[in-house]
């Protein structure tokens, strides 16, 4: 994954990234859901993602592309727990995967 070429949904309004939350059962509702950052294999399919599942919105978002050796870093400074890599856009499937 260090050698990919990650593709990534920002809005282009606040600039937040795409993000999963995850709830858990005992969550505080006063605390920060867990945030999984969303990844995307090939630069279409982030595009076949937004135009399926928001296409009112799909405007509002561009696609960044970043490489697997600053995506640590990028988790870092966001705080996210971990990622999530769509495998299929248009169903979705996703995998989570966990930071330490």
């Amino acid at each position: 994954m260090y050698s990919q070429t990650h593709h990534l949904l920002r809005s282009r309004q606040d600039g937040q990234y795409l993000v999963a939350r995850a709830r858990t059962a005992d969550a505080d509702p006063d605390t920060a859901p867990i945030q999984f950052l969303l990844l995307f294999g090939e630069y279409a399919d982030a595009l076949s993602y937004l135009n399926t599942h928001a296409a009112e919105a799909s405007d509002r978002f561009s696609v960044e592309t970043i490489p697997g050796s600053q995506l640590g870093a990028l988790l870092k400074r966001w705080g996210y727990r971990g990622i999530g890599v769509v495998k299929d856009p248009l169903i979705p499937t996703v995998e989570f995967l966990t930071i330490e």
